[in-house]
C-alpha cells in the first residue's frame, strides 16, 4: 500500500451515462407543492455536449500514486482508529505492532525513495482492496472507491497537509 503502486493497475471509468430530465410540478393530498425528477433521455456520456440540464457524474475511482507513502505512517494521531479498534484478531494487532518503528513509520518504508521494501509480501491489511475494507471496515464493495479515496486524502491531510503535492497528485490521479 505505500509504493505508487504499478502494480495496481490505473482504473478506468468504463461508462457513464447522462440524464437529461426535465422538472415536473405535482400537486400532492395536502396542497404543498411537491417536484418530481422525469427521466427524459438517457444518452452516453461522450455525446453530452454539456448543455444545460446535461450532468456528468464520475465517480472517483481509488488508485495509489507513487512516491506517497502516507498510509506507512503508522503511528498516527488519535483521530485515527486504534490497530484495536481495526483488527479482531490479536495476531493482526501484534503484527501492526511489530512494524511500528521508533519514529512512526513502517520499518519496511524507504523513506529516501518512498517504497515499501516488502511491497509484493505485506501484509493483507496493507493492501488497499474491496475484500480488505469489507473484512477490515465493513465497508462493501460498492462504496469501496469512494471510502478507499476518503480514507486516503484522510491520511495525506494528517500526514503531509491539505496544500500538500501529495494531496494534489492523489486528487489527479482519482480524477482521470
Amino acid at each position: 500500500m505505500s509504493q505508487a503502486i504499478g502494480a495496481a493497475s490505473s482504473l478506468t471509468l468504463l461508462w457513464s451515462v447522462t440524464c437529461k430530465a426535465k422538472t415536473t410540478r405535482t400537486n400532492s393530498k395536502n396542497k404543498n407543492k411537491t417536484f418530481k425528477l422525469k427521466v427524459v433521455e438517457k444518452e452516453e456520456a461522450k455525446n453530452n455536449n454539456g448543455g444545460f440540464g446535461d450532468k456528468k457524474k464520475q465517480e472517483q475511482l481509488w488508485q495509489c500514486v507513487q512516491s506517497c507513502g502516507a498510509c506507512c505512517k503508522l503511528a498516527k494521531d488519535p483521530t485515527f482508529a486504534t490497530p484495536e479498534e481495526i483488527f479482531d484478531n490479536p495476531s493482526d494487532i501484534e503484527l501492526y505492532e511489530s512494524l511500528v518503528g521508533a519514529d512512526g513509520w513502517c520499518i519496511h518504508f524507504d523513506k529516501s525513495n518512498r517504497t515499501c521494501s516488502i511491497y509484493e509480501d505485506r501484509p493483507y491489511f496493507c493492501r488497499v482492496e474491496p475484500d480488505v475494507f469489507q473484512n477490515l471496515y465493513g465497508i462493501n464493495k460498492r462504496k469501496f472507491n469512494k471510502e478507499a479515496c476518503s480514507f486516503c486524502k484522510d491520511t495525506i491531510k494528517t500526514i503531509y497537509g491539505a496544500d500538500s503535492e501529495e494531496l494534489d497528485r492523489f486528487n489527479k490521479a482519482i480524477r482521470s
